[in-house]
């Protein structure tokens, strides 16, 4: 039987929500092993300068404990 744990993350980029999630699993596998999957909760865009500046994504990841 696995034991499964479930952390959330927000995480940002300044190219799109996909990268964002891409940088957010990067970073959190710098710490976390045996990721295995990765659900999108919440996406948002902040605005500068009436221009779209930043893609953030909220993930819940999760992961095989040891």
């Amino acid at each position: 039987m696995s034991v499964l744990k479930v952390i959330e993350i927000l995480a940002s980029s300044d190219k799109s929500w996909e990268d964002a999630a891409r940088n957010g699993v990067n970073h959190a596998s710098k710490t976390i092993k045996n990721i295995k999957s990765v659900y999108v909760k919440d996406q948002s865009i902040t605005v500068k300068n009436d221009e779209l500046s930043q893609y953030r994504v909220n993930l819940k990841i999760t992961f095989e404990v040891q």
